[in-house]
């Protein structure tokens, strides 16, 4: 009975299909495509040779070359494959590899860093919340990230577009110094919206000059109060004016 289980299970797994495997095939050669060759993988009988400090080591056979890459612990990577002679590198390409992903995941980092943040008005929205929402945008770049400003249509306010371009034109004019506009305003279903973006050039110009505000600021402050060193050799002239006063005194009954 379990033996006959088996196969009816066995029998009614999926197979894959021809046009699965060739997939399959050509996901693998597009890999290996990607990869540069390596060692007795390459192909030419002659190479151009640079070393790891990027010496060049001159034209020479295949097999001297992977000899020298072997004699140093490393890899022979063909580097220019098109060339003629193809150009091959001795370096250590697990190591190489290594580096290249830790890049790419740091870079990855640093771009899935920038938020979107959303900011929702209507056609019919009045100028206090409109102004209270425009400063929630100006914020927003303000901060790195980017905005998308939303424009909700109902039921026959989608007849005004005219309107909510014209909503959007005047929020890309107020923020001009602290975004770009990276999307234009586009219709989608019963939305119009539009994408902005942080001026990074401006934005590091506004933060210059408020550093320099803030340093000026500080800079008159501290002019206008005495200094402690000037505060303490006052106190003591004071105190040798006094001490010295009755030392004067005692001179002058003796005289007397």
């Amino acid at each position: 009975m379990a033996g006959f289980l088996i196969h009816r299970l066995l029998g009614n797994a999926k197979k894959p299909t021809q046009g699965e495997t060739n997939i399959r095939r050509d996901h693998r050669s597009q890999q290996r495509e990607r990869e540069p060759r390596i060692n007795k993988r390459i192909r030419a009988r002659e190479v151009m040779v640079i070393a790891e400090d990027g010496e060049k080591l001159g034209t020479m056979p295949i097999d001297v070359a992977l000899r020298r890459a072997d004699d140093n612990g490393l890899d022979l990577v063909e580097v220019a494959p098109e060339a003629k002679p193809p150009v091959c590198k001795i370096l250590d390409y697990g190591k190489q590899k290594y580096l290249t992903k830790k890049k790419q995941s740091e870079a990855k980092k640093h771009a899935s860093h920038q938020e979107i943040k959303e900011v929702k008005l209507r056609p019919k929205t009045d100028e206090h919340d409109f102004e209270f929402k425009l400063k929630h945008v100006q914020r927003f770049l303000a901060a790195g990230d980017k905005v998308r400003i939303t424009l909700m249509f109902r039921g026959r306010e989608v007849i005004h577009k005219d309107i909510a371009f014209q909503r959007l034109e005047r929020i890309a004019k107020s923020v001009e110094g602290l975004g770009l506009v990276e999307v234009a305003p586009r219709m989608e279903q019963r939305y119009m919206f539009m994408i902005l973006a942080p001026d990074k050039k401006a934005l590091a110009r506004v933060q210059a000059q408020a550093k320099a505000k803030a340093r000026s600021q500080r800079s008159s402050k501290d002019g206008g109060k005495p200094s402690q060193d000037g505060a303490s050799t006052k106190k003591t002239e004071e105190s040798k004016n006094d001490d010295s006063t009755p030392e004067k005194s005692k001179k002058e009954e003796e005289a007397r």
